[in-house]
């Protein structure tokens, strides 16, 4: 997968940094930089390309997600994960997902299909990934998740029920409303960071 890595402070968790839609390895960067600026990243570009813009998995239309492929992706994503961890040299068990809405979206599908793959995420204005399936036990899995009140592709309930979801799994989830919609505002990155240094520093 294309993809950056910068080498950071080996005692922090590297963070996996996914896009949204039409985004590439180099949007989130300078978001990683605001949250964690000493810690390493693996920023990835989605394989999927949907009319010109990189995605991590198809969709059937808006919101309707094609689980067969958001399942084949997410194995792919987590492989291609464990083989950089073997190139660069990170630990493989300390990754922290840094995911906006799309890539946010791959980041909760790792978290509820492959035990493991991720020590924690910061998910942005993110979707329940899949429904009827059962969740591993997340009890060490802190998950940071922000969204907007005002979101116009993410109704308030679809958030609260992936809160619900993670908490039924018994991840310790933080959750933080803005009043905006899909964009990312200033003040959820604000606690994100906040989130990151007392979990993870």
């Amino acid at each position: 997968m294309k993809h950056i890595f910068k080498q950071g402070n080996k005692n922090l968790p590297t963070l996996l940094l996914l896009h949204g839609t039409g985004g590439d390895e180099r949007d989130l960067l300078p978001l990683a930089g605001m949250i964690a600026p000493e810690a390493s990243v693996l920023s990835v570009k989605g394989n999927v390309d949907e009319n010109g813009m990189a995605r991590f998995f198809a969709r059937l239309r808006e919101g309707v997600f094609d689980e067969e492929d958001l399942v084949f992706r997410t194995g792919e994503l987590n492989e291609f994960i464990d083989s950089s961890a073997e190139t660069y040299g990170f630990d493989r068990d300390n990754v922290v997902a840094l995911g906006y809405s799309n890539g946010a979206n791959i980041a909760a599908s790792l978290i509820y299909h492959i035990p493991g793959s991720l020590k924690g995420a910061m998910l942005f204005h993110a979707m329940v990934p899949r429904r009827g399936v059962d969740l591993p036990d997340l009890n060490r899995v802190h998950v940071f998740i922000g969204a907007g009140k005002r979101d116009p592709l993410i109704p308030t309930e679809e958030t609260r029920e992936l809160v619900k979801n993670l908490k039924d799994a018994h991840s310790p989830v933080t959750e933080f409303w803005t009043d905006g919609g899909h964009e990312l505002r200033r003040e959820e990155v604000e606690e994100a960071k906040s989130w990151f240094v007392n979990n993870f520093q």
